[in-house]
């Protein structure tokens, strides 16, 4: 069965993330380590790191994800921005060594109207500054394909594969495809053999080895729409076809997958997606991933 869980809330302090995670029948959490919203962020104290460290070995050490602040803008052809995009970064890299997350998920940024050659050379040069300097330890940077609204790089599997070859394929560089993004982008993997003929497409790039995690979402924009808005899993143009294909593919039955899905007061709506998600696994997957697409 697929590593299936869903950004939680961390109000209350992160460590609190585990218990609404079993609440809600999560195996995968994403959190924020910090408010997304700000820049600055109060570091952490030996007994914040303490009680997050021991809050995951309570829940039995399910994979974590962060997800880095929507404000950081790798692609920034502004100097000051771009300055302090990186110092942003390194932050949330060092937070997530701190607490022991194994991944860091990131949109590229944007090239704000320089270009998206000159935008990407400007995200390769302030990655290759922080894997020098050896920034986070081992945790990995997963570049997340974005849906090309306005200006915003990484819409592209063309464009994912030059930041890593920007950044001569370090190992600590992966990918996160999200699934509302990746329609928005114009991959269309909702039958067999579109979704055979997009991952083959990954594979040419970027080597299927570099996708470590998925977000689930449903799109509320149809193919090629550009467009970023979430949708509840079954509820858009992904549609229950393109999750089936993913959830019974052998290749990613280790891999990290959580929800990104619209949230309710309470935890409902995740355990509702979660339980949708699970409906679509079949009995049996068998170990060729190319006969289940």
């Amino acid at each position: 069965m697929p590593n299936l869980g869903a950004h939680v809330s961390t109000v209350g302090g992160l460590q609190t993330a585990f218990e609404r995670a079993q609440a809600t029948t999560c195996h995968v959490i994403q959190i924020f380590t910090k408010s997304q919203r700000q820049w600055n962020a109060k570091p952490l104290t030996a007994a914040d790191c303490a009680n997050f460290q021991a809050a995951h070995r309570d829940a039995g050490m399910p994979p974590l994800i962060a997800h880095d602040s929507y404000l950081i803008n790798l692609g920034s052809p502004d100097d000051g921005l771009w300055e302090k995009s990186i110092a942003a970064f390194r932050v949330e890299l060092e937070r997530c060594q701190q607490l022991g997350v194994g991944s860091l998920v990131t949109h590229p940024g944007a090239h704000v109207g320089s270009g998206e050659a000159a935008g990407l050379d400007r995200v390769g040069a302030a990655l290759r500054r922080l894997l020098a300097e050896d920034i986070g330890g081992e945790t990995q940077i997963l570049l997340e394909i974005t849906a090309g609204q306005g200006t915003a790089l990484g819409h592209s599997f063309e464009h994912l594969a030059r930041l890593i070859e920007l950044c001569d394929g370090h190992p600590r560089l992966g990918i996160c495809f999200d699934t509302c993004h990746g329609l928005a982008a114009g991959y269309d993997f909702r039958t067999p053999e579109g979704y055979q003929t997009t991952f083959d497409h990954f594979d040419r790039l970027i080597g299927i080895d570099r996708l470590r995690a998925f977000h689930l979402n449903d799109s509320k924009n149809d193919l090629g729409s550009r467009v970023d808005r979430h949708t509840h899993i079954g509820e858009g143009f992904v549609g229950l076809a393109g999750f089936e294909l993913i959830m019974n593919d052998p290749r990613f039955q280790t891999i990290p997958m959580a929800l990104e899905t619209p949230k309710e007061p309470d935890e409902s709506a995740d355990i509702r997606n979660l339980a949708t998600l699970r409906g679509l696994r079949r009995a049996s997957v068998s170990a060729s991933p190319q006969s289940e697409v």
